[in-house]
């Protein structure tokens, strides 16, 4: 490998890294994340590889990809004469400068997995999870400090950032603080939703995989520390997508769902708890109480936002109020500042109008489709007596179940136009590409 190769897999492996990293920001005029600075460099790299070896190959998987990105651009691009106010254009600035980056990332993401081995697209996703599974043991580490009184964002984050909120505190009971981990990400709840993404992938992965594989013995306690970490959260999105995907997953591995296997990581994360509720059982059943009742102020929030889908579609149907404009309408509606659409799907529908929400969807279509892809390349593979069939195809479900898990979370969160989403669409979109090699076909359904 040149050491340009080397340069374009180190910004890109970082990339995945970092991606759920929010926290890690920077102010200079606008706010940039170190994904940011990463997946820009990488880009950089990529493209200039690319014309130096005069490389113009995509498989036609990115030139659907580059079709779909370019229809939500152009949504956007008309959103902006909808826009009337300065704050607006700000706003509007903003989010395209994201969705530029994210929409090149995912695009050069899937083209340079195709040109990759196997290996190193488990590698990817190895870091891909690896960076999320880091965040979630620094979310052990701050609650285990918050604890002692230790604001470890507020000695260490803050003093290589632009500075960010220390541990949220959710309230207190009998005097003392309910602390909800957020590790690096925005909110516990950003957490617990991108948490969502290696519980939903490494389960079946897990459960399928041979007993004689060394991390067949590590990964029911990644699995265990996950979701010990997403109960600590406290947060009802991340349950929700949990438990939306762990319904895909029913289907074909209801059985192994429920067998011995299982049992390791969800016994010691049941222990875990146990024992922290046993400890302090009245101040943990106060806490229990208070999240699961829906008639408080927060849920009523949550559930409120939807009545403005009808009222902005009366007056801007088909593109919306334009790119980030919720909030500033928001602010005009209510006169309060401190508060985004906190929904995926309002956010899509007064943002982008039907318009924006029908790309977006067929975009979401289009990557179950990919997925679909990828199940009938492992069967294919089943067929055949390759082995990697015993990868494919749980990762497969895996996925599919992610996706669904982190469409259902984002009922009541806004999680989906962030990094840490547009690189599992990378890696979900490249498995068929990846895999496809392998079969007979390999010319014609490699690059589809």
């Amino acid at each position: 490998m040149t050491g340009s190769g080397r340069i374009t897999r180190f910004f890109f492996l970082a990339t995945l890294f970092c991606v759920s990293f929010e926290k890690m920001t920077w102010s200079f005029g606008p706010s940039i994340e170190l994904s940011d600075l990463l997946a820009t460099a990488f880009l950089i790299s990529f493209v200039g590889s690319r014309i130096v070896r005069r490389d113009g190959w995509l498989p036609r998987a990115v030139n659907t990809i580059i079709v779909l990105m370019g229809a939500l651009l152009i949504v956007y691009l008309l959103g902006y004469f909808n826009m009337t106010t300065g704050q607006e254009l700000s706003q509007f600035g903003k989010g395209m400068i994201k969705f530029g980056i994210h929409a090149l990332f995912l695009i050069a993401a899937v083209a340079y997995l195709a040109r990759r081995t196997e290996r190193f697209y488990w590698r990817a996703l190895g870091f891909f999870i690896g960076g999320i599974v880091a965040n979630a043991v620094y979310g052990v580490v701050q609650l285990l400090a918050a604890e002692r009184g230790i604001d470890l964002n507020a000695k260490i984050v803050n003093r290589i950032t632009s500075g960010t909120k220390g541990i949220n505190v959710y309230g207190g009971v009998q005097g003392q603080n309910v602390y909800r981990p957020q590790a690096l990400a925005a909110d516990p709840n950003h957490l617990a939703i991108i948490l969502v993404l290696p519980l939903c992938i490494l389960t079946p992965v897990y459960l399928r995989m041979e007993r004689e594989n060394p991390w067949k013995k590590r990964l029911p306690w990644i699995i265990a520390l996950l979701l010990i970490v997403m109960a600590a959260t406290l947060s009802r999105s991340g349950v929700l997508g949990l438990v939306a995907g762990a319904l895909v997953l029913l289907f074909p591995y209801a059985r192994r769902l429920f067998s011995r296997a299982m049992a390791v990581p969800v016994g010691a994360m049941v222990g875990v708890v146990a024992v922290a509720v046993a400890l302090r059982p009245s101040f943990f059943q106060t806490v229990f109480h208070a999240r699961t009742q829906t008639s408080g102020s927060g849920a009523t929030a949550h559930f409120q936002v939807y009545d403005f889908i009808p009222q902005v579609l009366h007056s801007h149907p088909l593109l919306g109020l334009g790119l980030n404009g919720f909030s500033v309408y928001y602010e005009f509606v209510t006169g309060k500042t401190n508060w985004g659409p906190h929904s995926f799907y309002v956010a899509l529908f007064v943002e982008t109008g039907i318009v924006g929400a029908i790309v977006f969807f067929v975009f979401l279509a289009y990557v179950f489709w990919r997925l679909h892809v990828a199940l009938l390349i492992g069967r294919a593979l089943a067929r055949a007596g390759d082995f990697a069939a015993t990868r494919v195809v749980p990762l497969a479900w895996g996925m599919i179940a992610a996706l669904v898990g982190t469409m259902a979370a984002n009922l009541f969160y806004l999680t989906m136009p962030y990094y840490y989403f547009y690189a599992f669409v990378a890696l979900a979109l490249a498995l068929p590409v990846v895999y496809a090699r392998r079969l007979p076909e390999t010319g014609s359904t490699a690059s589809s």
